[in-house]
C-alpha cells in the first residue's frame, strides 16, 4: 500500500498523529503513510470530543459511561500507535473506515 521508504522516513510522524493529528498535516503532508495515520488520529479526536461532550451533558448514565468511553478511545489510540510503529496502515476498529483527509 505504501512505499517502504515513505514508511521508514515517516514512522515518527505517523505515531505523533495519534497524539496531535495536525503535526503530520504540517510536517509530512507529502507522505501517504503519515497522512493515513493523521486521518485516523483526526477521526479519533473527533470521536473523543463528541463522546466527552455528549456523555458529559447526560446526567448520571453519561457520567458513568464517560470513563468507559475514554478508556476505549485510549485503547484505540494505543492500537493506532502500535500499528504506526510497526509500519502498518491498519484501520482502527469501529472508526477506521472513515476518511476525513485526502
Amino acid at each position: 500500500m505504501h512505499e517502504t521508504s515513505d514508511i521508514q522516513n515517516n514512522k515518527v510522524m505517523a505515531i505523533v498523529a495519534y497524539i496531535l493529528f495536525f503535526v503530520p498535516l504540517l510536517a509530512a503532508r507529502e507522505s501517504k503513510f503519515a497522512m493515513y495515520h493523521a486521518n485516523q488520529g483526526l477521526t479519533l479526536f473527533i470521536v473523543c470530543v463528541a463522546a466527552n461532550f455528549i456523555l458529559g451533558i447526560i446526567p448520571i448514565i453519561g457520567w458513568i459511561l464517560l470513563p468507559i468511553a475514554n478508556l476505549i478511545i485510549f485503547v484505540l489510540a494505543i492500537l493506532g500507535i502500535v500499528a504506526a510503529a510497526q509500519g502498518q496502515a491498519k484501520p482502527l476498529p469501529i472508526i477506521g473506515s472513515f476518511t476525513l483527509l485526502k
